[in-house]
């Protein structure tokens, strides 16, 4: 785990973008944090890095968006809408085990569906004018724990 401090929207991207260099098919990411943390913001970063020239936009609506036109396909999952329901039957295991990267915000309503092994990032505002992003890497697995440690090398090498 280890956390840094993102002093606007552009280093919140950088530091996604940085991310998705090292990201591989069947990855995992769940973003954590309440309406307007920068969840959309730091997808749109990992976009960046994966080298998706498309427009991001927020999946709340939709559920599900898929970007496939870069390095590696992006699906974007929103299932806060899931809160009573859940994701049964929702082919969720077809993003999740397939050859994308899987980023899912308010995973915590499907978690029968998850994988054994993710990467959760909690983003929280900070700053008097909440302009800032404490970004936090909770690795869960071997994985992930390898590759928290190698893009922390690489964000403290930039001076991140």
């Amino acid at each position: 785990m280890f956390t840094l401090l993102a002093k606007n929207e552009e280093e919140t991207m950088e530091i996604a973008a940085q991310l998705a260099k090292l990201l591989e098919p069947k990855d995992v990411i769940l973003l954590e944090g309440n309406l307007g943390a920068g969840k959309t913001t730091f997808t749109k970063g990992l976009a960046k890095g994966l080298g998706i020239d498309t427009v991001i936009k927020s999946p709340t609506y939709t559920l599900i968006r898929e970007y496939t036109k870069g390095r590696l396909p992006l699906y974007h999952m929103d299932v806060y809408r899931l809160e009573d329901v859940g994701g049964d039957e929702l082919g969720f295991e077809e993003y999740l085990y397939g050859n994308g990267v899987s980023v899912i915000e308010w995973a915590k309503f499907i978690e029968e569906e998850l994988p054994d092994a993710y990467l959760t990032i909690r983003l929280v505002p900070a700053g008097e004018f909440y302009e800032n992003r404490e970004i936090t890497f909770l690795p869960t697995g071997e994985r992930y724990a390898t590759l928290v440690e190698t893009l922390q090398g690489i964000l403290m090498k930039e001076g991140q």
